[in-house]
């Protein structure tokens, strides 16, 4: 009887603090198949997606993908606070967390993000010194997309409170004057919003298989959005073995309550036994 696969909740200790981490390790019996970092999604949409993460790292250890996941700097129970936070800082905490997950696991390295992760996980790949494979669920393509549409939650919350409209164009000003903006409980700081501003999903040197998954809340997308077929299409002018698959599935990173994502967990964790092997 196999048993079932290890939790380890720790501290990396990092020159900037220490990082909260998860590891679904593997149970014993099974072959270690590929180590998966999992890097989430900017800002509330990353406590929105903690359970289903969750339930797919299990799934994954089950398989032999033994699974890292972390609170980067200034994130969930990690050290500092977000208005500290700033996007080469998040990329470093990504490298230590490869790092420590190579220490661990000698198999094939995977960067799993969702949303914004996925741009941060191309931009921390850009410095990694060995090839990775990539699991994108509805990858963000643009930077400057995501914090233009957090930014407009701070619009829509001054007109429920009645308070002083401000613009998109002024709070990106204020950033780029060196202010930080508070948007929603977040204090985003200028070398924050500069950084994820700069950020698109362009492939690293060195790339191996790329496996994209996007999800509609009433039916599958028959294929990517031009946008993310134009990035894709320079994954694979580097070489990337790219998949897309669109399933429906509801959009669990902007909801609290449960949701039904046993669909997207299944597709999901099917397709990275398959690439495995």
């Amino acid at each position: 009887m196999i048993e079932s696969a290890p939790l380890e909740a720790f501290f990396l200790r990092l020159p900037r603090g220490r990082r909260f981490c998860l590891f679904h390790g593997i149970a014993a019996g099974v072959a270690a198949r590929g180590a998966i970092l999992y890097i989430a999604p900017f800002a509330e949409e990353m406590n929105c997606a903690r359970r289903v993460a969750a339930a797919q790292a299990r799934a994954f250890a089950a398989e032999g993908l033994a699974v890292l996941q972390i609170d980067v700097h200034g994130c969930g129970d990690s050290d500092g606070d977000f208005s500290d936070a700033d996007w080469d800082g998040w990329s470093d905490d990504l490298l230590a967390a490869v790092a420590w997950l190579r220490q661990r696991v000698a198999a094939p390295l995977w960067l799993w993000g969702l949303r914004a992760g996925c741009l941060l996980a191309a931009e921390a790949a850009q410095r990694l010194d060995q090839r990775a494979n990539f699991l994108f669920w509805q990858p963000s393509v643009s930077g400057e997309m995501v914090l233009r549409h957090f930014l407009r939650l701070k619009i829509a919350g001054d007109v429920l409170s009645n308070q002083r409209r401000t613009s998109v164009g002024e709070m990106l000003a204020e950033l780029a004057s060196g202010q930080a903006v508070e948007v929603a409980g977040y204090a985003v700081s200028a070398p924050l919003a500069q950084g994820l501003r700069a950020a698109t999903l362009a492939p690293p040197a060195e790339v191996g298989q790329l496996i994209v998954i996007e999800t509609g809340a009433s039916q599958a997308p028959a294929g990517p959005s031009p946008s993310l077929e134009e990035a894709l299409a320079g994954w694979r002018a580097y070489g990337a073995a790219v998949q897309f698959h669109g399933l429906r599935s509801p959009p669990f990173w902007q909801r609290v309550d449960r949701t039904d994502v046993a669909p997207l967990i299944a597709a999901t964790t099917k397709l990275l036994r398959e690439a495995a092997r």
